[in-house]
C-alpha cells in the first residue's frame, strides 16, 4: 500500500480538531498508532474515540506545549517515536503598535517555544531509533505581508527556520523535518473567529476571505493531512528541509 504508516508511531500536537484531527484520523486510517496532544482533554477523548471506531489505534494526552518539563514527560511515556506533527498554534490579531506584550508572549510562548520544546523532546527518540520524520505547520504568513499579523507572522517565520535548522542539524541521524505553509483551511477556529468578530455578518465574510485564495475557496482540513501524509511516508524519503505552500495560488497568483 503506497503511503502506509504500518507499525509507526506517530505524535500530532493540536490534534482534537481542525487540520491536527484530519491528520491523525488519515494517519490512523495508513496503519500509524496516533498520539493525540491537546490543550483540552475532553476534545481529545472525543478524537481517540472516532479513530478507534474506524479501527484504529489513538492515545490522548492534555498537555500545554508551552510547558517542557510537561512535554518531556509525555514523550518519555510515549517512548519510541517515528513521526511528529508540529500543529498546534494560536491566532493573533494585530500590528506593532497595539499587540500588547502579553499577547506577544502568549503568542511566541505556544507558536515558537511549544515547538521548540516538542523538538527537544521528540528528537532524542528519533536518534535513539535510528531515524524518523518531523512536518511543523507554518503559514503563508512566514514568507508574504499579510495586514495585522504581527505575532502570529513573525511566530511562524520561527517555524520555518526552526524547520530549516532541523532539517541541516539531524541529516546524518535519518531525521528529515519539513513543514507545511497552508493559507486560509475551514475549521471550526474560522467559524468561533467569524462569529465572535463578525456577528451577524459571518457568510458574507466567509465568502470574502474564501475568495482570497485565486482558487476561490478556503482548503478544507483533509487537504493539508493527505499533503502531511505524503511528506511523512516512505515515500518522501528524498525530501527534508523544504516548505509547502498549500495555499490555492494565493502567494503565487494573487496579482
Amino acid at each position: 500500500m503506497l503511503f502506509s504508516l504500518h507499525n509507526k508511531k506517530a505524535a500530532i500536537t493540536g490534534a482534537g480538531s481542525g487540520i491536527g484531527l484530519a491528520i491523525a484520523q488519515v494517519f490512523a486510517q495508513q496503519g500509524a498508532e496516533v498520539y493525540i496532544l491537546d490543550v483540552n482533554e475532553a476534545t481529545a477523548q472525543v478524537a481517540v474515540q472516532s479513530i478507534i471506531d474506524q479501527g484504529g489505534k489513538a492515545s490522548a494526552y492534555a498537555c500545554d506545549i508551552s510547558n517542557q518539563t510537561q512535554m518531556k514527560a509525555i514523550f518519555q511515556e510515549i517512548g519510541a517515536l517515528d513521526i511528529l506533527v508540529n500543529n498546534a498554534g494560536i491566532a493573533h490579531i494585530g500590528n506593532a503598535e497595539n499587540t500588547s506584550e502579553a499577547d506577544f508572549d502568549r503568542v511566541m510562548n505556544i507558536n515558537v517555544k511549544g515547538v521548540y520544546n516538542c523538538l527537544h523532546a521528540a528528537i532524542p527518540l528519533m536518534k535513539a531509533k535510528g531515524g524518523g520524520v518531523i512536518l511543523n505547520m507554518a503559514s503563508i504568513a512566514a514568507t508574504i505581508g499579510i495586514p495585522d499579523r504581527l505575532a502570529y507572522s513573525t511566530a511562524k517565520g520561527a517555524v520555518l527556520s526552526m524547520t530549516l535548522a532541523t532539517a541541516k542539524d539531524y541529516l546524518k541521524h535519518n531525521i528529515r523535518c519539513n513543514c507545511i505553509s497552508p493559507a486560509r483551511v475551514h475549521t471550526p477556529f474560522v467559524d468561533g473567529f467569524l462569529s465572535k468578530n463578525y456577528p451577524g455578518q459571518e457568510a458574507e465574510m466567509y465568502d470574502k476571505l474564501s475568495k482570497t485564495q485565486p482558487i476561490g475557496r478556503m482548503a478544507k482540513p483533509s487537504e493539508v493531512a493527505y499533503l502531511a501524509l505524503y511528506l511523512c511516508s516512505e515515500e518522501a524519503g528524498f525530501i527534508t528541509g523544504c516548505d509547502y505552500p498549500l495555499d490555492g495560488g494565493f502567494t503565487r497568483l494573487n496579482n
